[in-house]
C-alpha cells in the first residue's frame, strides 16, 4: 500500500496539471495482499438485540480490518481509495437495521459463481470513494490504471430487459457497498467500471468524495423526469435542508430556478440555509411543531399550521414538490401540504417506514407520491458534472480518519452532523489531489461553506 500511495502523492505533487506517473507505471505496481478497510461481523449480527434504535452505537459494531484483495472480474476494476464518506446506508448496516445485510449478501452471493466472493462473514461498507483505478478486468475500455476517479453506487447485471430503460429498475440493481461488498470505506474497492466517473478537478479527494450517493439521489428525486422533473418557479418543501441530502436539494432548487422553503431544526441549521442563498427557512423545532400527539395518532392541526407558515413564505402559494426523506414523521403533513396536482418524492424513512397520511388529501386534491432510489448512471454522471462545472458544490462540514469511522457514523446516527462527513482512507491529510487550483479559488467560499459554520 505504501508503493501505491507514494505513486499517487508523485502524481499529484507537481501541480501540473496532469499525472506525473503514467498508466503503465500504475497498471506495474505490485497489488498487496491485504489492505485496511472498514467492516461489520457476521457473528456480531444479533448484538444490538433488544435495543432501541437510538441506543445501537455504530462504535461498537465497525471494525478497521486487514481483509483480503478481492478476485477482479470482468467489467470491473480494482481503485486505490483516497477518500470515502459516510451515508445513511453505512448507519444502518452498522446497527444491523432494518435487516442485516448480510442478508443481501448471502442472496447476492448465490446468483453467480463470480457474486460468490461478495458472502463472506465479514462486510466492507461504503458507498462513496475518491482515488485512483489500480486495475481493470475484461472488458474494460473506458478506464485505465491511473485515471483519478469518483463512484456513483448503483450496481447493475443488466441481463434482464427490464433495466434497459432505466437501470434503476434492473431486476439485479444493488447498492455497492450496502447490498454488495468489497465498499469504498478502505484502501482498498472493488466496483463495476460503469460506476466510474471522472474526479472534479477542482477538489480535494475528501471534497470529491462525499457528494456521490447524496448527489444524484437529490438529482434524480427532484430533477430527472423518473423523479419530481423540477421547473423553474416551483416552490419546492425540503425537509432537514441542511442535511446530507438536503442540502443537495437546496442547492438544486436554487441552480434552478425553484424556490426552496428549507426546514430545519436549529439556528445553525438555518443559518446555512441561508449561507447557500435560500431565504425562506422554517426552524420546526423553534416553531414547535409536533405532528404525532402520541405513538398512534398523527395531528390533523399541525399540518395546517404548518400550511399557513409555508404560505407566509411563499406569497399564499403551496408546495408544488415535496423533497421527502423523514418518512414516518412528516410523511402525513408533506401531503397535506402539497398544493392540488402536487408531488411528494420520497426516497428513504429515516425516521420510520411505516407512513401514515390522510388518504382524502391525495387522491381528492390528484397529488402524486412517487418513490425515488439513487440514481442510473446517466443521472449520477449529469449529477457528477455539475460538481465538476463548480454548479454545484459538495456539503463537507467534518473529515475523519479511517479508524474513527465509528465515530464519524454515530454522528450522522445522532444527527450531530452538518452536511456530510468525509473519511480518509489512503490520503495522510486534507486538501491533496487539487488539479485546478484556479477554478478552486474562484469557489472555495461556497466548497469550504459547511465547514465555516
Amino acid at each position: 500500500m505504501n508503493d501505491i500511495l507514494d505513486a499517487i502523492l508523485a502524481s499529484t505533487a507537481s501541480n501540473s496539471g496532469s499525472p506525473a506517473v503514467t498508466a503503465a507505471d500504475f497498471a506495474a505496481l505490485p497489488l498487496p495482499e491485504s489492505y485496511r478497510a472498514v467492516t461489520v461481523h457476521k457473528d456480531e449480527a444479533e448484538m444490538f438485540s433488544g435495543l432501541t434504535t437510538r441506543e445501537k452505537d455504530p462504535r461498537k459494531s465497525l471494525h478497521v480490518d486487514e481483509v483480503p484483495v478481492p478476485e477482479l472480474g470482468p467489467g470491473e476494476a480494482l481503485v486505490a481509495v483516497m477518500a470515502s464518506s459516510v451515508n445513511y446506508n453505512s448507519v444502518w448496516t452498522s446497527i444491523f437495521e432494518p435487516v442485516s445485510t448480510f442478508n443481501f449478501l448471502e442472496r447476492y452471493g448465490k446468483s453467480s459463481p463470480l457474486a460468490a466472493r461478495h458472502d463472506l462473514p465479514y462486510h466492507i461498507i461504503g458507498s462513496d470513494l475518491a482515488g485512483v483505478v489500480l486495475r481493470t478486468g475484461p472488458g474494460v475500455n473506458a478506464w485505465k490504471p491511473g485515471d483519478e476517479v469518483v463512484a456513483h453506487c448503483l450496481s447493475v447485471e443488466l441481463e434482464s430487459a427490464d433495466g434497459h430503460n432505466d437501470t434503476m429498475l434492473d431486476p439485479e440493481q444493488r447498492i455497492w457497498g450496502f447490498e454488495t461488498n468489497f465498499g469504498g470505506l478502505a484502501e482498498i474497492a472493488l466496483v463495476k467500471s460503469n460506476q466510474l466517473m471522472p474526479k472534479p478537478r477542482h477538489l480535494s479527494w475528501e471534497e470529491a468524495a462525499s457528494p456521490g450517493l447524496v448527489n444524484s439521489t437529490a438529482y434524480r428525486q427532484l430533477v430527472s423526469r423518473n423523479g419530481a422533473g423540477m421547473k423553474q418557479g416551483d416552490n419546492v418543501l425540503i425537509w432537514g435542508a441542511s442535511g446530507g441530502l438536503g442540502s443537495y436539494a437546496t442547492q438544486f432548487a436554487l441552480a434552478g430556478g425553484a424556490n426552496p422553503i428549507c426546514v430545519v431544526s436549529s439556528p445553525q441549521k438555518a443559518e446555512i440555509c441561508r449561507a447557500m442563498g435560500a431565504e425562506a427557512i422554517i426552524d420546526r423545532n423553534a416553531e414547535g411543531y409536533k405532528f404525532w400527539k402520541d405513538e398512534h395518532n398523527q395531528d390533523p392541526k399541525e399540518w395546517k399550521r404548518f400550511g399557513k407558515r409555508i404560505r407566509e413564505l411563499t406569497g399564499g402559494e403551496d408546495i408544488d414538490i415535496v423533497f421527502e426523506h423523514p418518512g414516518r414523521e412528516t410523511f402525513g403533513a408533506s401531503v397535506y401540504v402539497t398544493r392540488k396536482g402536487g408531488t411528494i418524492t420520497t426516497c428513504a424513512s429515516t425516521s420510520g417506514y411505516m407512513h401514515q397520511y390522510d388518504n382524502r388529501y391525495l387522491w381528492m386534491s390528484l397529488k402524486r407520491i412517487i418513490g425515488s432510489h439513487f440514481a442510473n448512471y446517466r443521472e449520477a454522471w449529469e449529477a457528477n458534472r455539475l460538481i465538476a462545472k463548480g454548479k454545484i458544490h459538495p456539503t463537507l462540514s467534518k473529515t475523519y480518519r479511517l479508524e474513527e469511522t465509528g465515530q464519524a457514523a454515530y454522528d450522522v446516527h445522532r444527527n450531530l452532523h452538518q452536511g456530510k462527513v468525509g473519511v480518509l482512507a489512503l490520503a495522510p491529510q486534507e486538501g491533496l489531489g487539487v488539479r485546478d487550483h484556479e477554478m478552486r479559488e474562484r469557489h472555495i467560499d461556497a466548497i469550504n461553506r459547511f465547514r465555516n459554520v
